[in-house]
């Protein structure tokens, strides 16, 4: 009986014990919740104040070269003030601070800097930029303040500058702080609000090689933000320098000699698609709008009705003209409609059902075969030989020399232009293609819409016996080409007729610079005002090197508004060229 007692007192107080072990490790666990879960941020953000700041160390972007070893791109040591958002959340910190930099001349209003602490919030511990581009003598006067001291810190940073300003924006580009949008589109931990990032040309296109690699500093506070140790450090590592093919000096010509134009200028080794001179007028200043502008200044900008930000020799599209004639004479050779002899008469125009197409010389030109008609660039001829090849196969031509396409240059903005057809027209009007639209398209004119280096690459293929290149500024980037298979003979025929334009028909102020150059004019229809003119030519022409292109909007003729801007732009790079001296010297 004693024993019964004993084992029933010995059970109760087992169980006991059990629920009491429970309701213990009921307790911790909801602890546990209540301190990781419930309060875990609220207890991360108060140890952090009393233990942990992080900063991250821009690194140096990588500098941007031309050909020759000129600075286009490069960096300075600016200053920008920082905090902690954990501090400025802290009684009336961000008032206080934003009376501070409105007194020193720093336009901010309380507002506006909390817009910006939140653009730029990863964590409590880690920094923001409250203001930028600050010079030592501004931090001086800034951290002189005593009430601001362990509050606001100064930062060494990297900003950049380009040495060449308008000369070479277009192409170098210029850098600005990432955007909220751009944030999410890279969707990349390496960046955050702040970061500045490549927004157009060389700067943007290689963003990951000019970048470098952010460094972090981590050390460990006291309660009043007094340093007690360094906790980890990392390095930030400068940008990979890139060095482009761009000559700077070749360039300052083309700004020079398109003064007051509207229009771009083009020129690239045909060997290999590199490009040596890529200007569009009017241009910009990069500088100011890199250290940062007004709203107001960016809508003037933006809102210019000459349009300097855009990059005319990739994003403007004009009706080729006369240099179009080229590619309805290679497709007509190759597709046997026509030989080197075949002749064409011209009195002035051309008749097509009950519709009359004039040639530019009213007078005529009398009996023409190949050569002839691109030496006079005779309208008539090439009217003629639109209608015999038809559409399909001048369109099947246009498309292998790359009429329609992005020519890959490594910039940003490239635009295709517009290839046109029948389909198109089709979903565009919802008309059919007539054979006057054919006759249109033959010379150049009707839909079909170009870009300078569009016309350029095709150029450059007739100059270097029949490749189409990839144009690129990038010294390190890829030599890519693509065989046209188009054989020697019908090469010749072209060029022979370019070499009688300059040599005697409308291209002859191309050849007064001193160097052999074979080339075409064209003057393309502007429905908004005066004629486009055009003219684009290879150099020397028994040996070809370098293919420039020009096009001055409302230019009016392409024979003495273009012509001498490439006739002068070759003949620079030809008598700088050592090798080619080498070559002609005795």
């Amino acid at each position: 009986m004693t024993k019964g007692f004993e084992r029933f007192y010995m059970d109760r107080r087992l169980r006991h014990l059990q629920v009491l072990m429970v309701a213990l490790l009921a307790l911790l666990i909801g602890g546990l919740f209540h301190f990781q879960v419930l309060k875990g941020d609220q207890y991360v953000e108060l140890a952090s104040r009393n233990r942990l700041r992080v900063m991250r160390i821009s690194p140096p972007r990588g500098i941007i070269r031309d050909a020759n070893g000129v600075p286009l791109a490069v960096n300075v040591r600016t200053f920008d003030l920082k905090a902690y958002p954990m501090d400025l959340a802290r009684d009336d910190n961000l008032k206080r601070v934003a009376d501070l930099l409105s007194r020193k001349g720093i336009p901010v209003d309380q507002d506006s800097l909390a817009e910006e602490v939140e653009e730029q919030y990863v964590a409590p511990y880690r920094a923001v930029s409250l203001a930028r581009n600050l010079t030592l003598a501004q931090v001086v006067d800034l951290m002189g303040e005593d009430q601001f001291r362990g509050l606001l810190f100064p930062m060494p940073v990297w900003r950049r500058v380009y040495p060449s300003g308008e000369l070479a924006a277009h192409v170098v580009g210029y850098v600005g702080e990432i955007t909220r949008d751009e944030l999410e589109d890279l969707a990349d931990p390496r960046y955050r609000g702040g970061d500045m990032i490549g927004k157009i040309g060389i700067e943007a296109v290689y963003e990951e090689e000019l970048r470098g690699e952010v460094g972090e500093e981590a050390v460990e506070v006291d309660s009043r933000g007094r340093k007690l140790r360094d906790v980890s450090h990392r390095e930030p590592k400068r940008g990979k320098d890139i060095t482009l093919t761009l000559d700077l000096s070749a360039q300052r010509l083309a700004s020079e000699l398109m003064a007051g134009q509207r229009g771009a200028v083009v020129a690239m080794d045909v060997r290999d698609g590199s490009v040596k001179v890529l200007f569009s007028s009017p241009s910009f200043d990069p500088n100011p709008i890199s250290w940062g502008i007004s709203s107001k200044e960016w809508g003037a900008l933006m809102g210019d009705r000459q349009r300097p930000m855009m990059n005319r020799a990739v994003s403007g599209t004009y009706p080729p003209a006369s240099t179009f004639k080229v590619v309805t004479a290679i497709a007509a050779l190759e597709e046997g409609v026509v030989t080197q002899s075949t002749t064409v008469y011209c009195p002035g125009s051309f008749t097509l059902g009950n519709r009359t197409f004039n040639c530019w010389k009213k007078t005529g030109h009398g009996t023409e075969d190949l050569t002839r008609a691109l030496r006079d660039s005779c309208d008539v001829y090439f009217y003629q030989v639109g209608v015999w090849l038809g559409i399909d196969r001048l369109l099947k031509w246009s498309s292998i020399l790359g009429v329609g396409e992005r020519t890959g240059v490594d910039l940003t903005g490239e635009v295709q232009g517009n290839i046109a057809g029948p389909k198109w027209k089709s979903a565009r009007f919802k008309e059919p293609w007539y054979k006057g639209d054919t006759v249109n398209y033959s010379i150049g004119q009707g839909f079909l819409l170009m870009t300078p280096i569009q016309v350029l690459r095709i150029y450059a293929a007739i100059a270097n016996g029949g490749y189409l290149v990839t144009p690129h500024l990038n010294a390190a980037a890829p030599h890519l080409e693509r065989d046209l298979r188009i054989p020697k003979f019908g090469l010749r025929a072209m060029q022979r007729g370019l070499e009688e334009v300059v040599n005697s028909g409308t291209g002859k102020r191309a050849a007064a610079y001193g160097v052999t150059v074979a080339g075409k004019t064209g003057t393309a229809q502007n429905p908004h005002g005066d004629d486009h003119a055009w003219f684009v030519g290879y150099a020397p022409r028994e040996n070809p090197r370098y293919v420039a292109v020009a096009i001055v909007e409302a230019g009016r003729h392409g024979s003495s508004a273009a012509a001498p801007i490439v006739g002068q732009v070759l003949a620079y790079l030809v008598k700088n060229d050592n090798s080619l001296l080498r070559r002609v010297s005795p």
